[in-house]
């Protein structure tokens, strides 16, 4: 239902830009990652859980262009493939959702030993050191299948969801608290909408290249080429938070141990004012972190990128391998 609401409102906006057109959205399909409900995302080990199947019907020209949540692409694209917009992100904070019977409440006022609901290595590691009086728990599903869990049995007595799903199913009156990046920072790309074409289609890139909202598209450039450097994934607790103010664009990024006690966290910041060059440059069609964006200054995409390999590089630098490494085996033994 969430991907039908972000599809539709990617139609929408081209129907706006494209009376003339016709867009029809054509498939609706599952993926590996809708469909083994029963294992942690972090341990089925597949890069494109939630893609490889939408690119195949793209590569075989059965559909145009694919939407996604950003979150779910991973940071370097199969060859023939471009992100080729990246919408205004909505909220990208996490939120808690509590069951019913603690509605009012915020995670530091519930019980000890309280069970909280996340499939998320990343959001579980962070909350288990700021809270660890509290019990985390894997749980699965779309998000319908995660509310009704929550509310219909008294196995969890909150979950964690991100905040961007919760407002786009007009869910937004379910969000008791939103966590703040000093509680928890959010995952790579979280609440930004990717449109991905086949990279060598000038005219459908063309034509989505207008969605692209050029502050997210450099807060999002940051954020992968900052996972993509520490060779991050599902599988290990990488976060990220990112503000784009006064042509300053500022990047904190961590790594964390699964259960949170051991982490590194830094922030650094770069300029990203550039304007668009007039001249058509040989890189109009550069990607970066496996997007293209025509209509973002180049020199501001590479300030961006080049932000996020920097602060990964410190990281590393400051033992981040090794945190990362042994999150990696202690989830592949779990």
């Amino acid at each position: 239902q969430l991907a039908r609401i972000q599809t539709d409102s990617v139609v929408e906006m081209l129907r706006e830009l494209y009376p003339d057109l016709r867009f029809e959205i054509a498939v609706a399909m599952s993926t590996t990652g809708d469909k083994i409900l029963d294992t942690a995302l972090s341990k089925i080990g597949e890069k494109s859980l939630f893609t490889k199947e939408l690119e195949n019907a793209l590569e075989r020209n059965e559909v145009d262009l694919v939407v996604h949540s950003l979150k779910d692409l991973p940071t370097s694209l199969p060859p023939g493939f471009t992100i080729g917009a990246v919408c205004k992100r909505e909220n990208p904070l996490d939120a808690v959702v509590f069951h019913p019977k603690n509605c009012g409440k915020t995670l530091s006022l519930l019980p000890e030993k309280s069970v909280i609901g996340t499939s998320s290595l990343r959001r579980a590691a962070q909350l288990k050191k700021k809270f660890p009086q509290l019990e985390f728990r894997d749980i699965r599903g779309n998000l319908n299948t995660r509310l009704k869990k929550l509310d219909e049995k008294e196995d969890f007595s909150a979950i964690i969801l991100a905040a961007a799903g919760l407002k786009r199913m007009g869910w937004e009156n379910r969000i008791g608290q939103l966590l703040s990046p000093e509680d928890c920072l959010y995952a790579v790309g979280q609440g930004a909408l990717a449109v991905e074409v086949r990279a060598k289609d000038q005219e459908i890139l063309n034509m989505v290249s207008a969605l692209h909202d050029a502050d997210t598209v450099l807060r999002c450039i940051a954020e992968r080429a900052f996972m993509k450097r520490l060779e991050g994934g599902c599988s290990v607790p990488v976060a990220v938070s990112t503000v784009l103010k006064d042509g300053q664009l500022y990047l904190t990024g961590a790594v964390y141990s699964l259960d949170g006690s051991d982490s590194l966290k830094e922030t650094m910041q770069t300029s990203v004012n550039y304007s668009q060059q007039t001249e058509d440059g040989p890189n109009d069609d550069a990607q970066r972190v496996g997007i293209t964006a025509k209509n973002v200054p180049g020199q501001a995409q590479e300030a961006a990128e080049n932000l996020g390999v920097e602060l990964a590089s410190l990281l590393l630098s400051k033992g981040a391998k090794h945190i990362l490494s042994v999150a990696r085996q202690l989830n592949d033994a779990r």
